[in-house]
């Protein structure tokens, strides 16, 4: 059993609009605390056995300058690799998927002894965007994926065993837990959309697309890593 509520409200979310390296971008944010040490939550996200407990096999060289590849889903170069000291650590790669590239960087920063935040950075150059794409989903497209693996780490570090295979979380999409998880997280993010000026209308309508794609009511597209 998933506590659905419980955990979406433990995960911010904020979308910008910025201008990066000279081009129009936009950027989504998720962070959780989690109750484990820092070491454990980058044992847990940089190495390729934990990795596939609670998210998707992995595959290659998860260290600087290596590229890496989960099964079924993006690949990419690892761009930046700083491990712990002084209670800090992040990493930073390619997140390449569906022909396109956009940017991965999890920071993570120790709250005592034994809690970690995790704060999790996506950047996409909006002319990257397939056309049309952002209107129909907005952020949810991407950000109820991660919303996903924000999860299953929690169950991860939680020890309450691995996370779903993609098959499994097909299967749990339909089931009235799992329609909650995704309802409850498409309508996080239509929140954070209006929040960084979309309006709240457009924002709800592009929530309903995301929740029908994910929960299998609708054809969608390609692109919802």
């Amino acid at each position: 059993m998933v506590d659905v509520q419980a955990q979406v409200a433990a995960v911010t979310r904020e979308v910008a609009s910025e201008e990066i390296d000279g081009f129009p971008s936009r950027v989504q944010t998720l962070a959780q605390t989690y109750p484990s040490p820092i070491d454990d939550v980058w044992d847990a996200v940089t190495t390729a056995p934990r990795i596939a407990r609670w998210f998707l096999p992995v595959s290659g060289d998860l260290a600087l300058g290596g590229r890496y590849q989960l099964e079924g889903n993006a690949g990419g170069v690892v761009q930046e690799c700083a491990p712990p000291s002084g209670g800090r650590a992040h990493f930073k790669a390619t997140w390449e998927f569906g022909g396109g590239v956009t940017w991965l960087t999890v920071r993570l920063t120790a709250e005592g002894a034994d809690a970690t935040r995790l704060e999790l950075e996506h950047v996409a150059r909006t002319e990257d965007v397939p056309e049309g794409f952002w209107e129909m989903y907005g952020p949810g497209a991407t950000g109820v994926g991660w919303d996903g693996g924000m999860l299953g780490l929690a169950l991860h570090l939680a020890g309450a065993g691995d996370g779903p295979t993609p098959e499994h979380a097909e299967a749990w999409a339909v089931t009235d837990e799992g329609q909650a998880f995704y309802r409850a997280a498409a309508d996080g993010w239509a929140t954070a959309h209006a929040a960084d000026g979309a309006d709240p209308e457009t924002a709800r309508r592009a929530a309903d697309s995301t929740f029908a794609f994910y929960t299998g009511q609708s054809a969608g597209g390609d692109g919802m890593a």
